[in-house]
């Protein structure tokens, strides 16, 4: 079979049944939707609000802006497979597409440990908090994210273009990913593999040690509190955040906790798709649902429009 450097590839992982297709589209636009309005609402919520202009919700904005632009990455492209029953993407469509995806995904991981951090600044060392955690430290913390972020989705993205690959073969898959184009590569990837593999593994398992670590000192913390409100109080400002943590890295192992070069089953598309598009569309209801005071401010916001309207 012909190997060539810019191959067209066609994204298969989804049915081809007709009925199936309609299902699909309909649930898919469905989440990226939600997904949309739930994170431009609590942009918009955020922005709006003065009170709300704290560390912890400025992180939480960048997570929305993240997260919007993740599932941007990928759903609209499912649609328009959906739509027209045509899977097809240019090589250099794919690469693009793998590039965006990578750097949101990491900067989603990044950010929950950011937030993490926050979490335990505040309820570990209060009295401290305002002088660590300064608005210019807070946007440091998020540039320096965005740079490795990139920088490392550059280098994941440029080792896959120096690879050929076999011409006009599917890829069992809705989005262009490592493991797909790794599983379709005629040359010898075992290089690019390892490489690969070592930058995700230490993207994803140090922020993951920060995360167990900071809620390690967190739990500790709260464990000293006399008082059972005190104890529900601190808590609560941490739970969820901590739903969301669990919620993004079980379907991320689920996706991932391979060698990129195996194939993906069926079960392995449905984690996917939860990684892709629910985690991204669940997370602002999240944390609006449990949160009084975004609640307050959404429903100012509501009420202003819907009074103007």
């Amino acid at each position: 079979m012909n190997c060539s450097k810019t191959p067209d590839f066609i994204l298969s992982g989804l049915s081809s049944d007709s009925e199936k297709q309609w299902f699909l589209f309909c649930l898919i636009l469905a989440l990226y939707m939600l997904g949309l309005i739930g994170n431009l609402l609590l942009l918009l919520a955020i922005g709006a609000d003065i009170h709300l202009h704290t560390p912890m919700y400025f992180f939480l904005s960048q997570l929305s802006l993240v997260d919007l632009c993740f599932t941007t990455t990928t759903a609209p492209k499912i649609l328009e497979d959906l739509w027209t029953s045509n899977g097809s993407i240019s090589f250099s469509g794919c690469l693009t597409q793998l590039y965006f995806f990578a750097v949101f995904a990491d900067m989603d991981n990044l950010l929950l440990t950011i937030m993490a951090l926050d979490r335990y600044t505040a309820i570990c060392h209060p009295l401290h908090y305002p002088l660590l955690m300064t608005p210019c430290r807070c946007g440091v913390l998020v540039v320096g994210s965005w740079g490795v972020a990139h920088s490392v989705s550059l280098v994941h993205t440029l080792l896959l273009s120096q690879l050929s690959f076999y011409i006009n073969q599917e890829i069992l898959h809705f989005f262009c990913d490592f493991g797909p184009l790794l599983w379709l590569s005629c040359s010898d990837a075992h290089l690019n593999e390892n490489l690969m593999m070592a930058l995700a593994g230490i993207l994803g398992i140090i922020p993951l040690l920060c995360i167990i670590s900071s809620y390690a000192h967190i739990f500790h913390a709260v464990g000293r509190v006399p008082s059972v409100q005190g104890k529900r109080k601190a808590l609560a400002t941490c739970s969820s955040h901590l739903f969301m943590v669990v919620l993004f890295y079980s379907t991320v192992f689920a996706t991932y906790l391979k060698p990129p070069s195996v194939s993906h089953s069926s079960g392995e598309l449905v984690a996917a798709i939860m990684y892709t598009l629910v985690t991204p569309t669940l997370n602002p209801f999240i944390y609006s649902l449990r949160n009084k005071d975004l609640k307050s401010s959404l429903k100012r916001i509501l009420s202003m429009e819907y009074s103007q309207d």
